[in-house]
């Protein structure tokens, strides 16, 4: 499933096509995808302005003019792809891997008034489409309990030691605890935690003083976490399985993982002589370096 750095990528992507556009037609082919849609979901979109296009956490949130807010949800397998009239989209080049797509799973196509055609496809219909009123956005089921945004500067040690004082949860665990910190994902939690040289296994509170103060390995925690992601949405994203921009092309942030999916490599931690080990943390695999990491 894509994380926050490829769905931040794909709001950018998306964001010169939509913004300040209005739907002129809605191809929605399906009644459903992961869920169904709402009712009269083309009817209710036609002739709307997008107003702006934001993300929360892992949902792409497109401000329309109607004061509802289209919430999208990429799911496993889902992507946009933005052509022009007249103009293929532009294929990956020589250095990515070609995902494919196939044109029998694009469910919904907008029709834009400024010539563009957002396409949303899903192989495995894991994705989703809703309309939520603005003014009751964040009361909404789908974001009613939904933690800290960790890109940008609202994430610090100070934040970290109020959300982890007191926990015994293992800190790879409580950082992806969507009511702690909404967003991150298991494969740049374990790129943060090898940075910051923490063990996933370390209890949460531990990167708390008994005063309630950050230590700091909560500062440099806070910090790395704020750097990979930045790093990773710089890059694209990370190309896996089916993982794409909304031009056509693939992230490569993947080329710049220290540990994921590297079991068994040497640690890259200059003067380190470990190696990546995998374990197991509720059901995903953990890659981390037992030596460095503590």
């Amino acid at each position: 499933m894509p994380e926050l750095p490829e769905v931040e990528t794909v709001r950018r992507g998306l964001e010169p096509a939509m913004v300040g556009a209005r739907f002129l037609a809605v191809d929605q082919r399906r009644p459903d995808l992961r869920f169904p849609f709402p009712e009269r979901f083309a009817e209710r979109l036609m002739g709307q302005e997008v107003v702006a296009l934001g993300r929360r956490a892992k949902y792409l949130l497109a401000d329309l003019s109607s004061r509802d807010v289209l919430v999208m949800h990429l799911g496993m397998t889902g992507r946009f792809i933005v052509t022009q009239a007249g103009h293929a989209p532009r294929e990956p080049g020589d250095f990515h891997r070609d995902a494919g797509r196939d044109p029998r799973h694009d469910h919904v196509v907008f029709a834009l008034s400024n010539g563009a055609c957002v396409t949303y496809n899903d192989a495995r219909r894991f994705g989703f489409m809703t309309l939520v009123p603005r003014d009751g956005l964040a009361e909404h089921p789908l974001f009613r309990n939904m933690g800290l945004e960790p890109l940008g500067n609202e994430l610090d040690g100070e934040r970290l030691a109020r959300l982890f004082a007191g926990k015994s949860a293992p800190l790879k665990a409580a950082l992806m605890d969507q009511r702690l910190v909404a967003g991150l994902g298991n494969i740049y939690v374990c790129e943060a935690l090898h940075r910051a040289g923490l063990s996933p296994e370390r209890a949460a509170g531990t990167l708390v003083t008994r005063t309630g103060r950050p230590t700091e390995r909560a500062h440099r925690l806070a910090s790395v976490i704020r750097e990979v992601l930045a790093e990773a949405v710089e890059a694209g994203g990370s190309t896996l399985r089916d993982y794409m921009k909304t031009d056509g092309s693939l992230g490569y942030f993947q080329h710049s993982f220290r540990v994921y999916d590297r079991e068994g490599e040497p640690c890259p931690t200059p003067g380190c002589r470990g190696m990546v080990r995998r374990l197991m943390q509720s059901g995903r695999s953990t890659f981390h370096c037992p030596v460095c990491q503590r």
